[in-house]
């Protein structure tokens, strides 16, 4: 009980979610909680009059996670009970075993750090680059908040030509654009273009804003469509599939061809076909729709590992940071972002055995960065490199108290038992479920895990498990939830 109730206050301090899912998460923490027995209320009053219902009292393994808060609104800091000193002794002990589990590999990294300090408490080939699966939607999701904003959206737009007839459909590289915001941006065009007395156009569309290869170097993929700036339902052929599922190899051109249906059911007729064109000379916005705010759209990436929308946000970066949005583009401007941050590194001083090649493992010398590669936004490219040592340090980094735009980076990971690509890998009984957050990656031979996990007596983590050379999927995630879970308890 003390765990779920540990449980239910972290889930219910981190506060709302655009999209509604932390609401859904505190619903849940709080059944939960409730029905393992006791029921936290105010006795009924004897005599008339109001009684104010006493403090619910906090998990006592909890102090930390549901902190009192001070006059000025802001939460008071309860020192964690355990010394860094003494909490990397168990992590050594706890940890090492289950790192030389053989589902892993044979050669795991490890980094573990405590968030509120950047001490690390336990280390194994921390600053070794290796390939991180999707747990590169982490770096990903970092540098665009970085490079962005939490408040930019992203634009699709259409634009006509100055006598109403020449219309173009521009794409701005909306990911999550869906028929609902394509009938909608169609509404708006249809209303412009009555207003002008035109009810007859010719339709072209632009997905020239990015370039390069539009196909991964993976070819054609169920989890990926190619990359356009112009789509709608990511490609799906079958619009009420979810994950990997059948895509369309001409996206921009599909989303043209929905919006010319959409707009003749509002009366606007468009002869021929739509093709691809730029907007006429002196062409002047009609219509637009946005995106939803880039901190949603990093949570969707996260939690669902949604590759389109990782590498929506990779080209995004690109194009914030003034290279071109394609795949060099991108991964030239996650570096520089990164880089840009100057992430630290971490004070290793809370020794601890060593073992077997465990212990505290220091980052390379260059700096967390050294080795790392972006391939790709997604994390589907087997050449990305990433170390343990750096996907702490970037998740150290989105807790820090300096950097709230970085924020969604935790808020999005899956919560273990309850939601995204981590629903299913823990059960009721685990010490983990609800209390790690962590982003999963899977690729053939590769098992990664990256994320946070607040302790029994409430301090942060951050860690991170890479493997490669896996042989078994389901071995090496158990394996690896695991890890996390000794970290819970």
């Amino acid at each position: 009980m003390a765990g779920l109730a540990l449980a239910a206050g972290a889930v219910a301090a981190a506060g709302p979610w655009d999209s509604g899912q932390r609401k859904a998460e505190r619903e849940w923490a709080a059944a939960r909680g409730v029905a393992g027995g006791a029921h936290h209320r105010a006795p009924a009053p004897t005599r008339p009059g109001p009684v104010a219902a006493p403090a619910p009292v906090p998990a006592p393994s909890a102090p930390s996670v549901l902190a009192a808060w001070d006059a000025a609104g802001t939460a008071k800091a309860t020192a964690p009970a355990t010394a860094p000193g003494h909490l990397a002794k168990q992590l050594a002990t706890k940890l090492a075993p289950l790192l030389a589990d053989p589902a892993l590999g044979g050669s795991p990294a490890a980094s573990v750090v405590d968030v509120a300090t950047g001490t690390q408490l336990y280390g194994m080939r921390t600053g070794a680059p290796m390939t991180p699966a999707s747990t590169t939607k982490i770096a990903t999701a970092v540098a665009a908040l970085s490079a962005l904003g939490p408040d930019h959206r992203v634009p699709t737009t259409v634009v006509s030509s100055k006598d109403g007839k020449g219309l173009t459909l521009v794409g701005g590289g909306d990911a999550t654009l869906d028929m609902a915001a394509l009938g909608t941006l169609a509404d708006r065009t249809a209303r412009a273009l009555r207003d002008l007395g035109v009810t007859t156009v010719r339709l072209t569309y632009d997905a020239s804003l990015y370039k390069g290869p539009a196909l991964h170097p993976i070819g054609p993929n169920p989890n990926l469509a190619p990359v356009s700036a112009l789509m709608v339902g990511e490609g799906r052929l079958d619009p009420k599939s979810t994950g990997a599922a059948d895509r369309s190899g001409d996206p921009a051109g599909d989303a043209a061809r929905a919006f010319d249906r959409l707009l003749g059911e509002r009366g606007i007729d468009s002869p021929g076909a739509p093709v691809a064109g730029r907007p006429a000379a002196g062409a002047t916005p009609v219509a637009k729709v946005l995106s939803a705010p880039l901190p949603a759209l990093v949570e969707r990436a996260l939690t669902s590992s949604d590759n389109d929308i990782a590498e929506a946000l990779a080209r995004q970066t690109a194009l914030a940071s003034g290279e071109e949005a394609s795949f060099a583009g991108a991964e030239r401007a996650i570096a520089r972002q990164l880089t840009g941050l100057k992430l630290p590194l971490p004070q290793a001083k809370a020794k601890a055995g060593t073992g077997t090649g465990t212990g505290i493992g220091p980052f390379a010398p260059t700096g967390p960065l050294s080795g790392a590669r972006f391939a790709d936004g997604s994390g589907l490219n087997r050449t990305d490199r990433l170390s343990a040592g750096l996907l702490t340090a970037l998740l150290a980094r989105a807790a820090d108290p300096a950097h709230p735009e970085l924020r969604p980076v935790l808020t999005g990971l899956p919560v273990a038992g309850f939601s995204g690509t981590l629903s299913t890998r823990y059960g009721a009984t685990s010490p983990a479920t609800g209390l790690v957050r962590a982003k999963t990656g899977t690729l053939s031979g590769v098992n990664t895990l990256a994320g946070t996990v607040v302790t029994p007596d409430g301090r942060l983590l951050a860690f991170a498990f890479l493997a490669g050379n896996t042989t078994s999927r389901d071995g090496a995630q158990s394996a690896l939830d695991r890890l996390a879970a000794a970290l819970a308890s």
